[in-house]
């Protein structure tokens, strides 16, 4: 039987993430291998000067993991929203293409918080039928 991969963010176990390897499990649960080149990739653009990573296969020979596994926690990490690829024509970074941190992860969080908090409010009698209504298209 296969471990699951499916992210696993209950609230409780958010409140108990203290540090990097935790938030590994939590985005790669069941695979050590992946937990590890995450972790990799993530340290690897931390300190890197000035957060930019031109390519990011070196981390996998630099690491001892494969490329295949880099590729795949590479791509579930931009699908996330935590690292961005920068293209050679944005000014930001002198024009330079590579890697970097990205804030879209953190800001659909607070959005998904945000709106979580928003539809708890009454909003009338409209507001009620326009609920109650949602029912129907599922």
């Amino acid at each position: 039987m296969l471990a699951s991969t499916k992210i696993d963010v209950n609230h409780s176990r958010i409140t108990r993430i203290q540090d990097l390897d935790e938030l590994a499990v939590v985005f790669f649960p069941g695979n050590k291998r992946h937990q590890k080149v995450f972790l990799a990739v993530f340290i690897e653009l931390k300190w890197a000067e000035g957060q930019f990573v031109p390519v990011l296969e070196p981390i996998a020979d630099k690491f001892g993991v494969s490329r295949r596994a880099l590729e795949t926690v590479r791509a579930k990490m931009r699908r996330l929203g935590l690292i961005d690829h920068v293209s050679r024509f944005g000014q930001k970074y002198g024009c330079r293409e590579g890697w970097v941190f990205s804030n879209k992860f953190a800001k659909a969080l607070r959005r998904l918080a945000d709106l979580a908090e928003s539809l708890r409010e009454r909003r009338g009698h409209a507001g009620e039928r326009k609920d109650r209504d949602a029912l129907t298209y599922i």
